[in-house]
């Protein structure tokens, strides 16, 4: 066997998404209100609206923040839109939820941008191995987005993908 060793991969003019771009950077942080039960089971109102006036908001400043409560409490609807009310002029974003709820959002977020254009009619393999775990969802989300658009969508690496999509010739 002679001649030169030719990089098959590198001329089949796949396209690589690797989903590591979208991973949300910003720092995110949790506003618990746990922190603020009464006896660790109820939220006195007063008290409550007192505790926030005292709360140092510039700690979220430039954060992602995810308003939960880890304490198996009942808590009123008002006291989200409450805490909401001191962190939205100085947070990125606020959701009521869990910091992993928070993730999967801003990581949504980031998906919901990918410009599909970019992918129109092409072979598109979504990379497989990143240096950050990234969920399920994502890899789901980018495949939802991507169907309609592409000619084919593979997982894995370009030198070892799994198919998942291809579009139906037509005649």
């Amino acid at each position: 066997m002679e001649g030169p060793i030719v990089n098959k991969v590198a001329q089949s003019e796949l396209i690589t998404l690797d989903l590591e771009q979208y991973y949300p950077s910003a720092p995110t942080a949790v506003f618990d209100l746990k922190e603020h039960l009464f006896m660790g089971l109820i939220l006195k109102e007063k008290d409550f609206r007192e505790a926030l006036k005292q709360t140092d908001w510039e700690q979220y400043r430039g954060k992602n923040v995810a308003i939960t409560c880890s304490a198996d409490a009942i808590i009123p609807v008002w006291a989200y839109m409450l805490v909401t009310t001191y962190l939205e002029p100085v947070a990125l974003q606020v959701i009521a939820g869990t910091e992993q709820e928070l993730h999967r959002h801003l990581f949504m977020q980031q998906l919901a941008a990918l410009p599909l254009e970019e992918f129109s009619d092409k072979r598109v393999v979504i990379k497989g191995c990143a240096d950050v775990e990234i969920g399920p969802f994502a890899y789901a989300e980018a495949t939802r987005l991507l169907r309609p658009v592409v000619k084919s969508l593979m997982y894995g690496e370009p030198c070892s993908t799994v198919p998942v999509y291809k579009k139906a010739v037509q005649r």
